[in-house]
């Protein structure tokens, strides 16, 4: 199981997690609580219920780099293009935009 935290302009919003072929997003509860609490994404309404999917949320999919700079990350590691999330949690921690990708660490101490 591999999992993030996910931040909205800095502001902690929830839990991304990947576990046996599954996604999962859900919002936290003091985040939902905010009076000016805004979704991560339009695809992601504001609401406790978690988001379930069988691969990647294209919207988080669309947060990993193209083009040249997706070149250097895979030149220098051993990260497969098709690993979607290890390349999130690598290289979205300040990426452009208003949502940072923070891994949380699994219980073997890996990010």
């Amino acid at each position: 199981m591999r999992q993030a935290k996910i931040y909205r302009k800095g502001i902690f919003a929830g839990i991304l997690t990947e576990d046996g072929g599954e996604y999962r997003f859900r919002y936290d509860s003091m985040y939902l609580a905010q009076e000016e609490a805004l979704p991560v994404s339009l695809t992601f309404p504001l609401q406790e219920e978690e988001f379930v999917s069988p691969i990647l949320f294209p919207f988080f999919d669309g947060l990993i780099p193209e083009g040249w700079l997706l070149d250097v990350v895979l030149r220098n590691t051993d990260i497969s293009i098709l690993d979607r999330m290890s390349l999130l949690l690598l290289c979205c921690k300040e990426c452009i935009g208003s949502v940072s990708v923070v891994p949380i660490a699994n219980i073997e101490g890996e990010a």
